[in-house]
């Protein structure tokens, strides 16, 4: 929590049902009491929509109340199990701020049209008061079964919440937060004077436009109003907008953390770019999408992208420091799936598996061993000797293959693989090669019609690297000639944008051509493993600060941020800027609890940990340090 000068806390009215926890509590009693019952589902979806109907002012509450406990069906035992169920279900932004709302509880209530039996065990255990839950109330028989409601309870009326509300009389501001047309009414009547339409669970038109404020999530509301909240900025006010289909467990890993997402299944051209990425905090891609110095040009909240993949010759890195925004990827996450495509498509291509294939699916029986080989004693020439180069040397050897490589940047060779002085003498030497360069822009037609004529006859040619690295006419051509003997292609200079778009090729229909749209990393585990990757150092940076793994950045490995407050300074790297910033510290007396700082050739990056008692005033200062880049807080 902040202890910055704060406003005092207004009296808080919160809503428990689809607000205070993530679900309608009488919905999901319902499904734990009719559970194993032929009609199970039916009944649920009847009260459902009973809730819905009543929480978007299409019918009397009352009414649509009454209803649904007719419906119910359900035992004391029953609410003992949804209130354990409740308790999992609080949601997130309430859990964050559990602090606030102890602090904070003699100006906080509870008014729900739910039922206090399974409201008041689940508010309490987060600070809220027993005394400060208003809600209807069940009546059992002896038997514990539930028979109806307490019909002398104001909430079990209309206006209920409107009565309550005016029998409290409270002095002062008094500010509702719900996500029914019932929580506006408090506003609608005189006795609130805000509503707040709370969206973290569910959205409902006709509410939200009647709202005078969408709070997105309780810290939306903390900061709305100055108050002491879990974190500094809301996260809910944080867009993050992910491309090209990346894996769900991306999506699921910012949702999780309350950020605002954008999820769009193809790539975006630079225009669209330029136009979408407006107001975005964090970007998610993959290959195909790219992130120019024009489309960071019009990222005025950029402050970190994410590669879904190895490469990023996509992103204009250089620009992306200088404006302070860090860019992380996965640079071992799917090197295992695209070296055993290699693999796979070295067995079928050398032994004219396709062929056979396809002439048996004509109803043609060729059975030969004419241009079949195998690959133990072949020679593997591998183009470039990185993360994948190796993982394939390794694997290639194991099946009996003589291993050489070629790399411009001098490299430890693994097992018994040889490194060749050049690239001709690759070409010259080797049965089977295999492509595995990055995609910089010196690396274009790096294989053409001068490469190709170097190869022995017959030669099993690869490329799953960077499509612009091959010139595809060059490989057309030298398939007809029967100078390569069988091509595995997975990567093109020009590739369709979404699945929709039709791709066209000078390869197509060549024999002994494998053809594949860009899936040598796309396999479950990779894109799991990249979905899960990427994600932890885009939070691990937004949270905390930490940019170890940024291929832009300094990298700086932090320590968790605990009981302080700490300042993220990104700035040009220039003399003295310690020096200055810590100046600033001393003559505002500010205690600093912890100082980190890297920097590379560009830029500095400076993390300074302090003590939560201190004023504003400086941090005006630290901003117009000259050279300052990028100015955060997080706490």
């Amino acid at each position: 929590m902040s202890t910055l000068t704060l406003n005092p806390a207004p009296y808080i009215i919160i809503d428990f049902d689809s607000t205070f926890t993530k679900v309608e509590g009488l919905d999901e009693l319902a499904a734990i009491a009719l559970k194993g019952h032929p009609e199970r589902d039916q009944i649920v979806q009847k009260i459902s929509d009973l809730t819905n109907k009543g929480m978007n002012g299409e019918m009397s509450f009352a009414e649509g109340l009454r209803q649904r406990i007719a419906l119910l069906k359900a035992n004391r035992s029953h609410i003992d199990s949804l209130v354990d169920f409740l308790r999992t279900k609080v949601s997130d932004s309430f859990q964050r701020n559990a602090q606030f709302l102890t602090e904070n509880a003699e100006q906080i209530f509870i008014v729900s049209s739910g039922f206090k039996e399974f409201i008041v065990p689940v508010a309490t255990s987060l600070g809220i008061l027993p005394d400060h839950v208003y809600a209807n109330e069940f009546i059992f028989d002896e038997e514990g079964n539930i028979i109806g409601i307490d019909e002398d309870n104001v909430l079990s009326m209309d206006g209920g919440k409107i009565k309550i509300l005016s029998a409290l009389n409270l002095s002062g501001d008094v500010y509702a937060i719900g996500d029914g047309y019932t929580d506006y009414e408090l506003k609608a009547s005189g006795l609130a004077n805000r509503f707040y339409a709370f969206t973290e669970n569910v959205e409902r038109p006709r509410v939200l436009a009647v709202a005078d404020h969408i709070a997105t999530s309780f810290d939306d509301f903390l900061y709305d109003n100055k108050l002491a909240r879990s974190q500094s900025y809301p996260k809910s006010r944080i867009k993050v907008l992910l491309l090209e289909n990346v894996h769900p467990a991306a999506l699921k890993a910012f949702e999780s953390e309350g950020f605002n997402v954008e999820f769009i299944k193809g790539a975006l051209d630079e225009d669209e770019l330029c136009e979408k990425i407006k107001d975005v905090s964090i970007i998610g891609i993959r290959s195909k999408t790219t992130i120019s110095k024009r489309v960071l040009e019009n990222a005025n909240r950029l402050m970190a992208i994410g590669a879904f993949c190895i490469g990023t010759n996509q992103i204009d890195l250089e620009e992306a420091a200088q404006r302070g925004i860090a860019v992380f990827n996965a640079p071992y996450s799917n090197t295992r799936s695209v070296v055993e495509l290699a693999v796979g498509e070295m067995i079928l291509l050398i032994r004219n598996i396709v062929g056979k294939s396809n002439s048996l699916h004509q109803g043609i029986w060729d059975k030969s061993a004419s241009g079949s080989f195998e690959i133990r004693g072949k020679k593997l020439g591998m183009v470039g000797y990185g993360s994948i180069g190796t993982q394939l040397s390794v694997v290639a050897e194991a099946l009996g293959m003589e291993v050489h490589f070629y790399d411009e940047v001098e490299k430890l060779s693994i097992g018994n693989a040889k490194k060749v002085n050049s690239l001709e003498e690759l070409l010259a030497i080797s049965d089977v090669i295999s492509m595995h360069v990055d995609g910089r822009k010196e690396n274009t037609n790096l294989i053409g019609k001068r490469e190709f004529d170097l190869m022995k006859d017959g030669v099993i040619f690869l490329n799953l690297s960077r499509g612009h690295v091959v010139d595809i006419h060059a490989l057309a051509e030298a398939v007809k000639s029967g100078k390569v003997a069988g091509a595995g292609v997975d990567v093109f200079p020009t590739e369709p944008k979404t699945n929709d778009e039709p791709f066209i090729s000078e390869l197509a229909g060549l024999p002994n051509v494998i053809l594949t749209p860009h899936i040598g990393g796309s396999t479950e585990e990779a894109q799991e493993n990249i979905g899960h990757f990427v994600p932890s150092k885009l939070l691990e940076f937004m949270n905390n600060g930490s940019s170890y793994g940024s291929v832009n950045f300094p990298e700086v490995q932090l320590p968790k941020l605990k009981d302080s407050h700490r300042l993220l300074h990104i700035h040009a790297n220039i003399p003295g800027m310690l020096a200055k910033l810590n100046h600033i510290f001393a003559k505002n007396n500010i205690n600093i609890t912890g100082q980190y700082l890297k920097t590379n050739e560009h830029i500095g990056y400076v993390i300074v940990d302090i003590a939560k008692g201190y004023n504003e005033e400086f941090i005006q200062e630290v901003k117009e340090i000259e050279g300052t880049i990028r100015f955060r807080m997080l706490y």
